[in-house]
């Protein structure tokens, strides 16, 4: 199959994402090949899109993503995947600092670790870490999922306020306001089963669930202290 072949190195970027665009109008898979960690690309791409990074990119690569399957060979920056609707961003590397940031749906995988404030503000989707996330993760997330299977570092779900992280591994320590909820036999093959259509079959898993433990939730005078940890 015929593919559409974009050079980054040190073209303008507009020109970049509007030679992604054309590709993408043609029907054609895309092969970004030198992104040289460059920022914003691949932003806002649409439904039905193909498109494959061969390299590491930079921030907020695959933000606003509507639904196109996009894959990194390497590592990304910041934000990959911010406020994504919809789609499948696959990092075959590392992730860096608010990796899903206020996403929305779709599902975001990252094969090694993702750094702090994972999911934060996340809204919907799943996020898959195949390694650890960072301290933070899940802060103020609000729905969604973040499965972990290396372990999370520090204030691990702080602030949570819906939503859940699944971590099989060790935990540094939880956040402000979120608890560790036994999960359903029917949640764990749910999460199970999602592992398994990524090629990650159940090696005996242990699950660590972590919800909102909703102190938060309203205001009380008495709860001023848990306010000001945030």
């Amino acid at each position: 199959m015929s593919t559409h072949d974009v050079q980054i190195a040190d073209r303008p970027l507009r020109e970049c994402n509007q030679d992604i665009q054309a590709g993408i109008q043609r029907g054609l898979p895309v092969i970004v090949t030198d992104p040289r960690s460059r920022h914003n690309l691949g932003i806002g791409l649409p439904a039905g899109a193909q498109v494959h990074f061969e390299g590491s990119v930079g921030y907020y690569c695959g933000g606003l993503n509507n639904g196109a399957n996009i894959t990194v060979s390497r590592n990304a920056g910041w934000a990959a995947g911010e406020a994504m609707a919809s789609g499948d961003i696959t990092i075959n590397g590392y992730a860096g600092v608010s990796l899903g940031a206020s996403m929305l749906g779709g599902l975001i995988h990252v094969k090694g670790d993702a750094g702090p404030r994972c999911g934060v503000a996340m809204k919907g989707g799943d996020i898959i870490v195949e390694g650890k996330i960072g301290y933070l993760s899940g802060f103020m997330a609000h729905a969604g999922r973040i499965i972990a299977l290396g372990g999370a570092d520090e204030a691990c779900a702080d602030s949570l306020w819906g939503g859940e992280v699944w971590v099989a591994g060790p935990i540094a320590s939880l956040g402000v306001d979120s608890k560790i909820a036994q999960p359903s036999d029917a949640e764990i093959e749910q999460v199970e089963d999602l592992l398994a259509s990524r090629g990650l079959d159940n090696g005996g898993r242990s699950w660590q669930k972590i919800v909102s433990a909703q102190r938060l939730w309203h205001f009380e005078s008495r709860d001023a202290s848990a306010w000001l940890m945030i």
